[in-house]
């Protein structure tokens, strides 16, 4: 792609509000745009400079792609119109963003068609590969920490049983690393992959993952690693509600949770055995990071995941100890963050922040990333490219309720199960797809590859349905950040309803309704969905999804746009998550 003169400008000014160095290269041509935008000083070098680098929540995604952020993040209570509830305008705004930027793009879904073919696909392991490296050449000693969610979420890395991420990630050069979907490939395959494919390369680290039995620690809870001097110490924070959202059977012998009280001695004595500066790798999501940081004190900066949130900023919070700043840096590839501390008489002299988009067409392909990537997907290639049909509207899983790719998926169970009513979880992974594009096997595997995606029909009644939603919408909006265990609200086919966010528990969901007539708590309803968490839903025989999409999109040809099944809004208007 090249970049017209006006584009290439917004190129600048986008740099140039958000913090970036642009130096040299403000007088260059289009050709130059990338290395403009990827041209980020340091703070400095040699004794007492620290850099880290973090990526998280990338979902197996080894090539470039397409991933529409959230027009719908709302926050409740004092989460309300704060980072990372704010989307849109007022994401820009708040980052200084010019709209119609590169940068604007990358942060938001504003004009997302538009900007996605202009500026091109984000993201991908052997672009990616290539920022890392001018990153760490840089920064001397710098570190790439990783938030998790890596091992899961394509066809490859469920196939290769996570192998073809593993093998990635040591490619890239990962240094530390922490969980959640990880845990799915079972305890086994965790353990197999820790001890034997990043022994002596990768430091996989959990604080808060005990045994069932005698509560010993599955993993190491922390590292402390040299940069510049300085004793840095990185602990990690795996999803602590794994049991919950995703399937206890496969991690049954562990136990996870937040575990504030065992941080904070984790922290002290990461601090006793002379750490001088202490970060956790944390798959909380950011509204639990924001209260962790509040509670614990001596952690100086927060590397967060898990809530997909590519938030432009750091996030100092006030505790007993002094200052913590909350990062997360998106999802799929699509960001690496950058940290640059400057530590003096052991503390922070001074840090910045740049949390900077992966743009496939502004960064070259790392070549040996590249021939990895060929050499992994080569024995699948034919299988992934299968074509099982075209969409004639916009693809995008991301947002608190709904999206079009998990309509089509509700849409696709109802008909080819004879269902009334479909339910398909609020997952934030998945690439998003433009209109005219060939929706492949390799692209409906995005969206449901895990290792129980089982397709299910139910006789459920109506009182049933409620306490469902009930149950998931209080994960989503729960007022206590610690008691929000699970991602976006459920996905809805056929039923329609209205949601009061604010509302207690029990409360939220109202007017449920199928076919413009009222749902009744003692009738039965036919209830179709997929990745059921319950171990009998494994034994039972179910089809995998996939098995019951893929006939259905292929006799379709065509895929017709699929405007997402809302809820009618209860009490959030003028809530700037809303746009």
């Amino acid at each position: 792609m090249s970049l017209s003169k006006r584009e290439f400008l917004q190129v600048l000014a986008a740099g140039s509000v958000a913090g970036m160095g642009l130096g040299r290269w403000a007088d260059a041509d289009a050709a130059t745009a990338g290395e403009a935008m990827y041209d980020v000083k340091p703070l400095g070098k040699g004794p007492g400079h620290v850099s880290l680098l973090h990526m998280t929540d990338c979902h197996a995604q080894l090539l470039p792609i397409r991933f529409r952020e959230p027009s719908v993040n709302l926050g409740i209570g004092d989460m309300k119109g704060q980072i990372p509830h704010l989307v849109g305008e007022h994401l820009l705004k708040l980052a200084k963003v010019p709209a119609g930027t590169p940068m604007a793009h990358a942060y938001t879904y504003l004009d997302f068609e538009a900007a996605s073919r202009r500026y091109g696909k984000v993201g991908g392991f052997a672009h990616l590969a290539t920022l890392v490296k001018r990153m760490k050449a840089s920064r001397p000693g710098a570190l790439l920490l990783d938030g998790g969610d890596t091992w899961q979420g394509s066809a490859t890395a469920l196939w290769t049983n996570g192998q073809d991420m593993v093998d990635a990630c040591k490619a890239l050069t990962v240094d530390v690393m922490t969980g959640h979907w990880e845990f799915t490939l079972g305890m086994d395959r965790v353990k197999e992959i820790v001890e034997k494919d990043f022994a002596g390369k990768v430091d996989f680290v959990a604080q808060n993952v005990k045994t069932a039995d005698f509560g010993d620690p599955v993993f190491k809870p922390y590292v402390i690693r040299e940069i510049g001097g300085v004793p840095v110490a990185i602990v990690g924070q795996a999803f602590p509600y794994t049991p919950i959202a995703n399937p206890r059977y496969m991690v049954a012998d562990w136990t996870f949770g937040i575990q504030d009280e065992n941080m904070q001695k984790v922290v002290d004595e990461a601090r006793s055995k002379g750490a001088q500066l202490v970060v956790v790798v944390s798959h909380n999501g950011m509204d639990v990071d924001l209260k962790m940081a509040s509670r614990v004190r001596g952690i100086d900066a927060i590397f967060g995941g898990h809530t997909h949130d590519g938030v432009p900023v750091a996030v100092p919070v006030k505790n007993a100890g002094g200052t913590t700043l909350v990062t997360n840096a998106g999802s799929n590839g699509k960001f690496l963050g950058v940290m640059d501390f400057e530590v003096k008489g052991g503390k922070i002299a001074r840090w910045q922040y740049k949390l900077l988009p992966v743009f496939s067409d502004m960064l070259p392909a790392d070549a040996a990333m590249q021939g990895l990537i060929t050499k992994i997907r080569a024995p699948y290639e034919a299988k992934l490219g299968e074509k099982l049909a075209v969409t004639d509207g916009l693809l995008y899983r991301r947002g608190n309720f709904n999206g079009s790719w998990d309509q089509l998926i509700c849409d696709a169970l109802m008909e080819a199960q004879d269902a009334q009513i479909a339910f398909s979880p609020g997952f934030r992974w998945g690439t998003s797809l433009l209109p005219g594009d060939v929706i492949t096997r390799e692209l409906l595997m995005d969206q449901v590859a895990t290792t129980y995606s089982y397709a299910t029909v139910t006789d459920m009644p109506g009182s049933m349905i409620k306490t469902v939603l009930e149950d998931v919408c209080d994960n989503l909006f729960n007022a206590d950040p610690y008691y929000q265990q699970g991602g976006d609200m459920v996905r809805i086919g056929g039923l329609t309803y209205a949601c009061e966010p604010g509302a207690e528990m029990g409360k939220r969901i109202q007017d449920m309704r199928l076919g413009g007539k009222p749902i009744e708590a003692d009738k039965t309803y036919k209830v179709a969905g997929w990745a059921p968490v319950s171990e009998e839903a494994a034994k039972a025989g179910n089809k995998q999804v996939w098995e019951v999409i893929e006939p259905w999109l292929k006799a379709k040809g065509t895929v017709s746009t699929r405007k997402p099944n809302l809820p009618r809004l209860i009490g959030v208007d003028g809530n700037p998550g809303l746009a």
